[in-house]
């Protein structure tokens, strides 16, 4: 495995920074999850694009422009003989001391792209369904850190997927602090209802998914209406499907939430509809290299 570090490639043993780099002391930078499909990268153009955004929200100035980051993320790619890959792009602050001062980093950020394989469920998992559980940990708030930027400091998340694990359980629904549904510990969140498709507004402390918005396409495209406004758990028990939308789950059936069976207990028709086209769609859809 080659590890490209600021424009450079190094084996996988060799691929380090520093321990002062603000990414490690405290989580001080964004990254993008991105992947590949018979060597055609999905929508790489809005990844980053995203991370450009989440960048320049905390104030941290990528090194390198839009178009030099695409072809890095192809490089690295290309390095590793890769044609179906799951790709990590992240950009840190970069080195400075054990303060908080982002000033005192004056070496500039750090842009580490991984490119290597992944397999966030098992496959049993998108053929019978997930069973879920919502967690006590609530999703930041927007006024906090937005959860819209996506950015390495993922302590939230990772404390809400160790309440899901303890639960028994792969994934987790997070609330937002007025109780509402606002995603998962990785994923965003769909229920259908009556033939009609709902997931909660970015505004209510979700993220911008790259695979949510390539579903709320495909619903439109497929004559499934679609609404994007607040949800109660109660409106997720009784939803007739249920489903996550994510760059490495891609879109993954649930089946049960906090012991409840949603609909028949089975992934359901508008599920596995959208599973498929959005399959079809990863084989058109992106940047060939």
């Amino acid at each position: 495995m080659k590890i490209y570090i600021n424009g450079k490639f190094y084996d996988k043993q060799d691929a380090k920074i520093s321990v002062f780099d603000h990414g490690l002391l405290y989580g001080d930078g964004v990254f993008e999850g991105i992947r590949s499909y018979n060597r055609l990268v999905f929508k790489l153009k809005e990844h980053v694009d995203r991370l450009f955004e989440s960048a320049h929200s905390i104030m941290l100035k990528i090194p390198l422009t839009k178009e030099q980051v695409i072809k890095a993320v192809i490089s690295s790619l290309k390095e590793n003989g890769l044609s179906d890959a799951y790709i990590r792009l992240v950009v840190t602050r970069g080195e400075g001391d054990l303060g908080l001062d982002p000033r005192k980093c004056v070496g500039g950020a750090t842009v580490v792209i991984i490119a290597d394989k992944i397999a966030l469920y098992p496959e049993r998992f998108y053929k019978n369904g997930l069973e879920i559980v919502t967690v006590p940990t609530v999703r930041n708030l927007p006024e906090a850190l937005n959860p819209q930027i996506k950015s390495l400091n993922y302590l939230n998340n990772i404390l809400a997927k160790i309440e899901a694990t303890a639960a028994g359980c792969e994934e987790a629904i997070m609330l937002d602090s007025l109780g509402y549904v606002a995603e998962c510990t990785g994923d965003n969140i769909f229920i259908v209802k009556s033939s009609h498709l709902y997931t909660p507004p970015q505004c209510m402390g979700t993220l911008r998914g790259i695979t949510r918005d390539s579903v709320l396409e495909l619903a439109k495209v497929n004559k499934v209406p679609v609404h994007e406004h607040v949800l109660t758990r109660h409106e997720v028990y009784i939803s007739d499907e249920c489903f996550l939308t994510g760059t490495a789950a891609e879109i993954i059936p649930v089946v049960k939430v906090d012991g409840r069976m949603i609909g028949s207990g089975k992934p359901g028709k508008i599920t596995l509809n959208l599973m498929k086209k959005f399959k079809e769609l990863t084989k058109k859809e992106g940047t060939r290299y």
